[in-house]
């Protein structure tokens, strides 16, 4: 469970850091997960394995349709709980850090589950 929750974090990261980087490189994901360079190096050679991530000539990884499809579930799950726990009366800081663990943790059942009822109390207020 841990190996596969860390390979969502990374998948997670490349996608946000392509939406507003021209290119995403193995130091922006260092320095965005505050990991070292060596580590990130031996889990994109991982995820270039798994058929995650592709990396061209010039070292920048782009997301695999498998890699993207992981990445987009996992953003959705982290922005929705965040918004959600926000409108709890959360701060901002906490909800992001409590979604970042809760996004792994529940399964895609659990998820939609919790997303329809959700979705169904704000369409009724």
């Amino acid at each position: 469970m841990k190996n596969f929750e860390s390979i969502e974090t990374y998948l997670e990261t490349i996608l946000m850091l392509s939406k507003t980087n021209n290119a995403v490189r193995s130091v922006d994901i260092a320095n965005k997960l505050d990991y070292s360079r060596p580590s990130i190096s031996v889990a994109m050679k991982n995820l270039r394995e798994k058929g995650l991530i592709v990396m061209d000539q010039n070292n920048n990884i782009e997301l695999t349709q498998s890699g993207k499809k992981i990445a987009e579930s996992m953003y959705e799950r982290h922005m929705f709980i965040t918004s959600w726990l926000v409108k709890l009366g959360v701060d901002q800081e906490t909800a992001v850090t409590d979604a970042c663990r809760m996004e792994h943790a529940m399964s895609e059942q659990s998820f939609s589950a919790i997303k329809k009822h959700i979705e169904s109390i704000m369409a009724q207020s």
